[in-house]
């Protein structure tokens, strides 16, 4: 009598299996969004297009070094032309931004309509740890063309730049979030 012997593939394949999750799992674990909640609700606030001014939120970046890899957020632009913007991402100290962390100007356009804005940080090799506040500058001034941006209430707050000093605008804050990655 002969017998026969049979060995399952199966367990082979469940390690396989749980070794790659693990792996992507260690991969995804690297990168987080810090900031406000994408929203594209009925919550927004306009501001106006003048030249030096801008609008930001603080964020908490953690306590060990990361790399802002992409800066994210809902705008509609009214107008038929883009609107010339510079990011900015200052450290954040005594309850006021202090220096900028970009090494270089960021800069980009709004467009017109209604847009969710992706801007690539990644290139610029900012790197933060703790708080932070990032904010976008207008470049030129257009009167009557105020972008509307979304918000969500009670966030944080808005924290606007005009003329020689921050001032916090609490409650609602623009839905600036930002796509790090753990060094």
């Amino acid at each position: 009598m002969m017998m026969k012997t049979f060995t399952s593939k199966f367990p082979l394949f469940l390690i396989i299996a749980l070794s790659m999750f693990s792996l992507t799992t260690q991969a995804q674990d690297k990168t987080k969004r810090i900031g406000n909640k994408p929203r594209t609700g009925t919550s927004n606030t306009s501001f106006a297009v003048n030249r030096g001014h801008q609008i930001g939120i603080k964020m908490n970046a953690g306590r060990k070094n990361v790399q802002l890899l992409s800066l994210d957020f809902g705008v509609e632009n009214s107008k038929q032309e883009p609107i010339d913007i510079k990011v900015n991402v200052y450290q954040f100290k005594k309850e006021q931004p202090t220096e900028n962390l970009a090494k270089g100007p960021i800069l980009t356009k709004i467009p017109a309509g209604k847009s969710r804005m992706n801007i690539d940080l990644a290139k610029y090799d900012i790197q933060a740890k703790g708080d932070i506040l990032v904010a976008i500058e207008f470049l030129d001034t257009k009167p009557g063309n105020n972008p509307i941006f979304s918000i969500g209430l009670f966030n944080g707050g808005t924290y606007r730049y005009q003329g020689t000093e921050w001032k916090k605008m609490p409650v609602a804050g623009v839905d600036f979030n930002v796509m790090v990655k753990k060094l």
